[in-house]
């Protein structure tokens, strides 16, 4: 059965409710963007553009303070750091509806440096309960469960914003947050195995940051940020096209499409006996992007040319998350989950302006060229440093 797999990593002891309580974790995480949005131009009646620096500033704060959150946890343990983030983060949500937007806009950046770092948590727990052999499989679930979040996330913030108020939205995201930092305080999930907490209590010295942070980990953190580059490029390349072609009332169904086509090859990444590299993955998803310029309608059309290059969205995310593991000594894991957290968020940020700058300049359908050129020029930046790595370790010692 093509699930047997999945089934035995849940029924690893511990694995199912960490799997459970990191999936919550994440939901209100994927609601925030636009449920703000919405927040900012209906009910502080400003524009769109005001809206998008409350989301910056919130993802800026993420990104700088990632590795910092992991180094914490790594040094002060799980509990410490999800009793703070999860504090500040439910005081910071269920106030928002009542703050002006200059107040909103300065709060959003030390807010979003301490909202729950619940992706990685996610990935040490899986270090940590997971053998080797089997933690394929498990980033495999991991990222299945991410895409769902994002399916269902904003979906639950438009429905309650709209149906309801967005107070309501921003005040039940900020509720969830405390009672998931509160779940995840009780259930306090290991990120380290028994064996490595005991090598790391022996040896008060942490890792040298040149001892891990080197020219691989360096080249499959660029291969993150240009996945990411592709992904977000893509998305925003499809809403530009089916504007263009006036049929934009079909974006949530080409959107869905691509989600769907990267839950189907997370499934087959996690249940294969051998997979692609990484490398090989993001160079994949890049240039079977390019191709979707040649088709603007109908959308169905547009959304079949989008599942190939979707297909391969998932598993590398999976393959990215299984190299950091490999190259992070087990002392510093955290701070490695950090930075590759930073390195996704760097590639959305990117991503982004420099799509749209091309589509403002040339047409949408050029988006995709954008996007899938951007992200193989990550690839390439990224096997260079990983082949000058492996020459320089291959070359003979002097006597």
């Amino acid at each position: 059965m093509p699930l047997t797999p999945y089934l035995h990593i849940l029924r690893i002891p511990r694995m199912a409710t960490s799997t459970l309580v990191a999936v919550l974790a994440r939901l209100p995480m994927t609601a925030t963007g636009v449920t703000l949005t919405l927040h900012v131009v209906g009910s502080l009646g400003h524009g769109y553009g005001a809206a998008g620096l409350v989301g910056t500033a919130t993802t800026a704060g993420t990104a700088l303070a990632a590795p910092l959150l992991g180094r914490m946890i790594d040094h002060h343990g799980l509990r410490p750091v999800v009793a703070v983030c999860g504090t500040v983060s439910a005081t910071f949500w269920i106030g928002a509806p009542y703050l002006p937007y200059a107040v909103l806009l300065v709060a959003a950046l030390p807010a979003g440096a301490l909202l729950i770092p619940a992706g990685p948590i996610a990935r040490q727990v899986i270090a940590a309960l997971v053998p080797v052999r089997q933690r394929r499989t498990a980033y495999s679930l991991d990222s299945i469960l991410v895409e769902l979040t994002f399916m269902t996330g904003p979906a639950l913030g438009i429905l309650v914003s709209t149906q309801m108020s967005s107070t309501a939205a921003l005040t039940g995201i900020g509720l969830l947050f405390g009672t998931c930092a509160c779940a995840l305080y009780a259930v306090n999930p290991p990120v380290r195995t028994p064996d490595e907490a005991g090598r790391t209590s022996r040896s008060a010295a942490r890792p040298p940051l040149t001892s891990w942070l080197g020219r691989q980990m360096i080249a499959t953190l660029l291969v993150a940020t240009g996945a990411l580059f592709v992904l977000v490029g893509a998305e925003l390349a499809a809403l530009a096209t089916l504007r263009e072609s006036g049929e934009v009332g079909a974006a949530g169904l080409v959107i869905a499409a691509m989600c769907l086509a990267s839950l189907a090859g997370g499934i087959v990444h996690g249940v294969a006996r051998r997979s692609a590299s990484q490398l090989t993955l993001m160079v994949a998803l890049a240039a079977l992007t390019i191709p979707a310029a040649l088709v603007a309608q109908p959308w169905w059309l547009l959304a079949l040319v989008l599942v190939p290059s979707n297909l391969v969205c998932a598993p590398t995310l999976a393959a990215t998350t299984e190299r950091v593991s490999q190259l992070a000594p087990p002392a510093v894991r955290g701070e490695a989950m950090g930075v590759q957290d930073s390195a996704t968020r760097l590639g959305l940020a990117l991503g982004s302006p420099a799509v749209g700058f091309v589509m403002d300049h040339t047409s949408p359908n050029l988006g995709f060229v954008a996007a899938g050129l951007g992200g193989l020029a990550f690839a390439i930046v990224g096997a260079a440093l990983s082949h000058r790595s492996r020459s320089g370790s291959a070359a003979p010692q002097p006597a």
